[in-house]
């Protein structure tokens, strides 16, 4: 999967993505609870989009928001929603952040990194000791297959099996929410 196919992909989706979106407040809440989002945490939203989460992130008394996309039109749109929210154009995998963060947050974004083990790898030099990490679908792994289609393969993978990506966070983490149902996939753990 080439990242400048996904880049591309996502710029072209960016106008209409807040559009089409199809929010599940009570998933949405069970996600950010299980990731460890509450007062006075810092919070990293990767592959961010639109900055569907942040006004989430803002409402929980977080003590400071960063998102990041690899799409300039999605980080754009992102960047307009909330002043004190800090939003980067570039690659997670790369991108040389000044700090750790409490929380990293992967939402609805995971099959769109051509390497889980990578990206874990990655995100867990960006958790703090103590802090969490999560990986989120407001959607069963499934519908996910169906609702990505023929984007599999061009922009997108087929989400892994939780218990896979489980094994992968073992290496840094603590895992201690694995979930995958009819309603949402997700897997965090504490930071050792």
């Amino acid at each position: 999967m080439d990242k400048k196919a996904v880049e591309k992909f996502f710029d072209k989706c960016a106008p209409w993505w807040d559009d089409n979106m199809v929010r599940k407040e009570n998933i949405i809440s069970q996600i950010l609870d299980n990731s460890g989002v509450k007062e006075g945490v810092d919070v990293l939203d990767v592959a961010c989009g639109t900055g569907v989460l942040f006004g989430d992130y803002l409402s929980r008394g977080v003590r400071s928001v960063t998102g990041i996309d690899i799409s300039s039109k999605m980080a754009e749109i992102a960047r307009s929603k909330f002043d004190e929210v800090r939003v980067i154009c570039g690659d997670v995998e790369t991108y040389e952040f000044d700090k750790q963060f409490d929380v990293v947050e992967v939402y609805n974004s995971f099959p769109h990194f051509e390497s889980p083990q990578r990206l874990v790898e990655a995100l867990s030099k960006l958790v703090k000791k103590g802090g969490r990490l999560s990986v989120a679908h407001s959607m069963s792994r499934q519908k996910l297959k169906e609702h990505h289609g023929g984007l599999v393969g061009t922009v997108a993978i087929d989400l892994i099996d939780e218990r896979e990506l489980a094994k992968i966070f073992e290496e840094y983490f603590d895992v201690d929410v694995i979930v995958s149902n009819d309603e949402m996939y997700q897997v965090a753990g504490t930071r050792r």
